[in-house]
């Protein structure tokens, strides 16, 4: 069977970092064509350093690109109040030896999608600005586009009451994705704060004995007291673990194909996804809405890709 072949667009970001291990693990059979990196969590060199560092870390050899360092319309926004000044607060990972591509995220991503033989599989896990600049500016890439998995949105949010951060931040951006055609599975809050690395799953990963699982409990502490000085929530959702969770297993989750529009107007719904979970719009499904996950396989399976790092030195 022919590897699927991922760009990895993200603004790491602990919960970026540990998608990226997922995807780079001897357990997933993804083939990496390259990390792009877009403003979001922290500013987009942040990102980029921090996407080099894990790079570095894992012994990946894939190109870094940077991308967009501000939305499509409105001011940037960022996220230290949760994932810290450098945007990977907690652990302590030595400064990258390696060093970015040459070139802009969106090209590189048109670049790639148009080169390879089949088609590619997009997997954004912060803002969805660099995607969308490459759909409006190549519309040809459409067709080599397998899929959109994406981490963002959900009938609730967590930056307003009705937005969540990642399409809060452009979701002009989110609104050219969603309307773009091109098929999409999408990772909102409904389905990720199914999986809160709460402390007994904290103590239970910390048990694995390599560095990058190492990195991981770290990285969990630190967003996990976070999330709960912030929201009152015991542990850190791994939002973007889902997105490539699901690449390395589809059947840890359930989905329903619905209609998803992202709102860009409202002083209280500005970057809502209104997911059309009863069909009242009557609009063709545009959408496939991730609203449950079996836990246990899904720690299950992370612990397993932990353990798949025993023989990183």
């Amino acid at each position: 069977m022919t590897a699927r072949k991922v760009i990895l667009d993200c603004d790491p970001g602990h919960d970026d970092a540990i998608s990226i291990i997922i995807a780079a693990s001897r357990l997933s059979d993804l083939e990496i064509l390259g990390i792009t990196t877009v403003g979001g969590n922290v500013e987009v060199e942040k990102n980029t350093i921090n996407a080099l560092k894990v790079k570095d870390l894992l012994g990946l050899d894939v190109p870094v690109v940077q991308g967009a360092e501000r939305p499509l319309v409105k001011k940037s926004e960022v996220a230290t109040e949760i994932h810290g000044e450098s945007g990977m607060d907690g652990p302590v990972l030595p400064k990258p030896k390696s060093k970015p591509d040459a070139g802009h995220a969106v090209d590189f991503i048109i670049d790639q999608v148009l080169a390879v033989k089949g088609k590619v599989t997009l997997v954004p896990t912060g803002p969805l600005t660099n995607i969308a600049l490459a759909l409006l500016k190549a519309p040809k890439i459409k067709h080599k586009i397998e899929e959109v998995v994406l981490m963002g949105g959900g009938t609730f949010g967590n930056w307003t009451p009705s937005a969540e951060f990642n399409i809060f931040v452009d979701a002009e951006a989110a609104k050219v994705v969603f309307e773009s055609g091109v098929p999409i599975t999408m990772f909102g809050l409904d389905v990720t704060h199914q999986v809160i690395a709460t402390k007994e799953i904290q103590q239970r990963l910390s048990k694995v004995d390599n560095k990058v699982a190492k990195f991981v409990s770290e990285l969990l502490v630190f967003f996990g007291d976070m999330y709960e000085d912030h929201f009152g929530i015991e542990g850190g959702p791994i939002h973007d673990a889902c997105t490539t969770m699901y690449l390395l297993k589809p059947e840890l989750f359930d989905f329903k194909h619905v209609h998803v529009a992202v709102e860009t107007r409202g002083e209280f719904t500005y970057g809502a996804t209104a997911v059309d979970l009863l069909n009242v719009t009557g609009r063709i499904p545009n959408t496939h809405f991730a609203h449950q996950v079996d836990q246990e396989a899904f720690w299950n399976l992370f612990e397993a890709v932990l353990e798949s790092y025993d023989e990183v030195k």
